[in-house]
């Protein structure tokens, strides 16, 4: 998971964003990270890229766990 919050880090860091709240398993992307559509956009790509998982295909993930089920196949 710990890959998973650096790459949500950057993403906001390189969108000049700051992050709300730490981000921690539990942490709703849009509420308490403050990602908004073209963040999540840049997320699905990076994810796809790197795990060969699109987070999008069948649920709309709302937290950092969500993202990280998927991705882990849990």
């Amino acid at each position: 998971m710990e890959e998973l919050v650096t790459i949500i880090k950057t993403i906001m860091e390189n969108n000049d964003k700051n992050i709300k709240a730490a981000i921690v398993a539990d942490s709703l992307l849009r509420t308490d990270i403050g990602m908004d559509s073209l963040d999540l956009a840049e997320l699905t790509v990076i994810i796809e890229d790197r795990y060969n998982v699109d987070i999008f295909e069948s649920e709309y993930p709302e937290t950092v766990m969500d993202v990280w089920k998927k991705i882990s196949n849990e």
